[in-house]
């Protein structure tokens, strides 16, 4: 009896995995998109694309779907993307849909996040009636669909549209901030397939509409997908001005945009002039050069991390190997960096977290991984402990934040004495817990 489930394919995956047996030119062209280049250079922006918003707008306007619109309540800034578009950017009454990854292996990013927002004065709600989007068990495991995609993205932004209701407020008064780039990736993928995809949006509706998840029967689409690096962009100048504390004009940062914040759905990636020439994406190295750091270019800046999602899982040597040789060795090497930000979970993880496994190849290469708003929290005087939590990174952070003029010592003994607190019972919170709490209300209410 020939038993496929129990025969050893590629690396011992099961018999459906088995060698393409690709021709190097092949798998040189299998292989190209972790190394392509997008940006205003390389792209034909001569034809000029759909903007998937006007048929948003369409929609709404025969009463197919209703669309959270960004309000003068939410205080948005508009900026460019890659075809010149205007993009609206909320500051204000933001709903943070935080990421499963940053709040399991990278607490300080998320915490940092809303420590600026508290700074800032900041309206937002942090509640717990939120889920995964599942764009990980699509990207890695391949057994996820649009439909099941699609109703994840449409209850949670329902959610971010009703949120209000339990304080007082009208549907539509907080705006939803997207955390991770995957996430922020796969909803501007999904976005587009329901507003191209009556059928798509027809058998989304009937799991909707059995979960509560409809308002007037109609499914609520948001007018933006955003994600918090753009947040971070927009109020850059005002965090430099009114925060920052530490001088770190001396700082060497290496930068790494991430594929799901770019790459994915290009034409809504913002470009700034001042900001790289205009010709690469402007989040994140915006923030190292409005807080005065150096910005230090290097060859493989636009290569992918290295994640992948499935080889992360079936085949992690090869991430490893990948992260080591195409990032972590030239960030060291070449731009000689005294840290490398990013803006999503997947890269910071990969990253920061495998650089260990360099030291049995003799690539005995090491730097700081940490998000952007993490390194820009540090430079506003935040604790490296308490608030970027530092301590969570496998990658050292000591030469970091000595070298920005913080004791490292000071921080972790001031932290260790904290920790004594809290087991006393002298909890500090971020965010006040009970308004974190989701009240149940009526999902349908108008």
């Amino acid at each position: 009896m020939n038993d496929n489930s129990t025969q050893q394919g590629l690396a011992g995956h099961g018999a459906f995995f088995q060698d393409t047996n690709l021709s190097a030119n092949e798998a040189e062209a299998a292989t190209a998109w972790v190394r392509s280049h997008v940006d205003r250079r390389t792209m034909d922006l001569g034809e000029r694309m759909d903007d998937i918003r006007d048929h948003m707008w369409e929609l709404e306007k025969e009463g197919e779907i209703i669309v959270h619109r960004i309000n003068p309540g939410h205080q948005a800034k508009v900026v460019k993307t890659l075809y010149g578009w205007d993009k609206k950017i909320p500051t204000n009454r933001l709903w943070h849909h935080k990421s499963c990854g940053q709040c399991g292996n990278i607490p300080g990013y998320p915490t940092s996040l809303m420590w600026f927002m508290n700074k800032l004065g900041i309206d937002y709600l942090d509640e717990t009636d939120q889920t995964s989007c599942t764009a990980w068990n699509y990207h890695g495991s391949g057994i996820g669909n649009v439909e099941s995609l699609a109703a994840v993205f449409l209850r949670n932004f329902h959610q971010a549209y009703v949120s209000g209701k339990q304080h007082g407020f009208e549907n539509g008064y907080f705006y939803p901030l997207v955390h991770c780039g995957t996430s922020f990736g796969n909803y501007k993928e999904v976005r587009k397939y329901l507003i191209e995809s009556a059928e798509l949006r027809e058998k989304v509706k009937k799991i909707l509409g059995k979960l509560g998840r409809l308002v007037d029967g109609k499914i609520v689409i948001p007018e933006e997908v955003v994600h918090y690096s753009e947040w971070l962009h927009v109020m850059r100048q005002r965090i430099a001005s009114e925060l920052q504390t530490i001088d770190v004009s001396h700082i060497r940062v290496a930068v790494h945009p991430a594929c799901h914040v770019y790459k994915m759905v290009p034409e809504d990636a913002i470009y700034d002039p001042e900001i790289l020439g205009g010709n690469r994406v402007a989040v994140t190295t915006s923030v190292a050069m409005a807080l005065g750091a150096q910005v230090i270019d290097y060859s493989t800046w636009y290569d992918c991390c290295g994640f992948g999602f499935r080889h992360i899982i079936s085949e992690r040597e090869f991430t490893r190997s990948f992260t080591m040789n195409r990032k972590i060795k030239v960030v060291k090497e070449e731009a000689k960096a005294d840290v490398l930000i990013t803006h999503d979970t997947g890269c910071v993880t990969t990253m920061d977290k495998n650089q260990w496994i360099g030291k049995a190849h003799d690539m005995n290469y090491s730097v700081p991984v940490i998000a952007d708003v993490q390194l820009a929290a540090l430079a506003c005087g935040a604790d490296p402990f308490k608030i970027v939590q530092l301590q969570w990174h496998a990658s050292p952070c000591e030469d970091l934040v000595e070298k920005m003029g913080i004791s490292w010592d000071k921080a972790k003994a001031d932290f260790q004495e904290y920790l004594k607190q809290v087991e006393q019972g002298n909890v500090e919170y971020l965010y006040n817990p009970e308004l974190a709490i989701d009240q149940h209300i009526n999902m349908n209410a108008d």
